[in-house]
């Protein structure tokens, strides 16, 4: 069995919560290794939000920011989008989404990134053992 999930977001979106919050927005979302290789890149940070949200999706979980402690609340910075040496991207949960994806039995992933001029999309899949 799997589990599957995907996101399409406007990257102006993204990059006017930036232009909004600055720093403060990107250490909320984004790990400092996301950070340090996208830089100010608008479509990589969109193309990661992407992936993030679609990660939440393969988990059942979701985004819940009015109910910070609610059961199975993650945190974005447990969905982290990293580079395999291949280039490819590739997904790394911490904490509570870590948790959450042993529970459900998923033993890989694999993600896929893509983004337009306007858009950014991600496509997670889960593997389950």
């Amino acid at each position: 069995m799997h589990t599957i999930g995907v996101d399409l977001v406007e990257i102006v979106r993204i990059e006017q919560a930036v232009a909004r919050w600055g720093e403060r927005f990107l250490r909320r979302v984004y790990t400092p290794a996301e950070i340090a290789y996208c830089g100010s890149r608008a479509a990589s940070l969109a193309a990661r939000w992407a992936a993030k949200e679609a990660a939440s999706k393969a988990l059942g979980t979701g985004w819940a920011p009015q109910l910070p402690h609610a059961a199975g609340w993650i945190d974005w910075i447990e969905i982290e989008v990293e580079r395999l040496p291949s280039g490819q991207p590739s997904l790394r949960l911490h904490g509570k989404a870590q948790t959450r994806a042993a529970a459900l039995g998923i033993v890989d992933w694999q993600l896929s990134l893509s983004h337009t001029r306007e858009h950014a999309i991600a496509m997670v899949l889960g593997w389950r053992a």
